[in-house]
C-alpha cells in the first residue's frame, strides 16, 4: 500500500511517501498554499494535492493532526489546509496526533533513510504509522 504522510507547517504541506514501509524519494517534497485569503490560491493548493495523489497512486494519507489549543496550537492557515486535504477525492485521510507519533518512534527504533530531508521526518513517521 502506498501511503503519504503529511505534516503541515506554516503554509506548507510537507510530504513523505512510503510503499510497504519503504521510503520513496520523490521529486516533490512539499506543496505550498500561497495565499489562504484568495479563493484561487486555495483551489490551486487543492488541485496540486489531488494531482500529487493521483500521479503517485497514493492509497492513504496520514496527516499529523494540529493541536486546537495550548502552546503548540496550530495556526488558522494550517487548519484550512487540513480541511482541504481531507476533501480530496482520491483516497482516505487519517489524522494522527503528535503524542502517537512520539510513542510510535520510541517503540519502533526508526532509522531515517539517508535521502530523507530533516524537515520531512515528521511526515515520514506519519506514513510509517499508517
Amino acid at each position: 500500500m502506498k501511503v503519504c504522510g503529511i505534516e503541515l507547517k506554516a503554509n506548507n504541506a510537507i510530504l513523505s511517501v512510503v510503499e510497504n514501509n519503504e521510503f520513496k524519494n520523490l521529486k516533490l517534497k512539499k506543496i505550498t498554499l500561497e495565499d489562504d485569503e484568495k479563493q484561487e490560491c486555495v483551489k490551486e493548493f487543492f488541485l496540486k494535492i489531488e494531482e500529487f495523489l493521483r500521479q503517485n497512486c497514493i492509497e492513504k494519507i496520514v496527516l499529523k493532526k494540529r493541536a486546537k489549543k495550548g502552546n503548540f496550537a496550530g495556526g488558522a492557515v494550517t487548519f484550512k489546509m487540513e480541511g482541504v486535504i481531507q476533501l480530496n477525492s482520491i483516497c482516505t485521510t487519517h489524522l494522527v496526533c503528535a503524542q502517537t507519533l512520539s510513542a510510535f518512534e520510541k517503540k519502533n527504533e526508526i532509522t531515517f533513510p539517508s535521502e530523507l530531508k530533516k524537515y520531512q521526518e515528521q511526515s515520514y513517521l506519519c506514513a510509517l504509522n499508517a
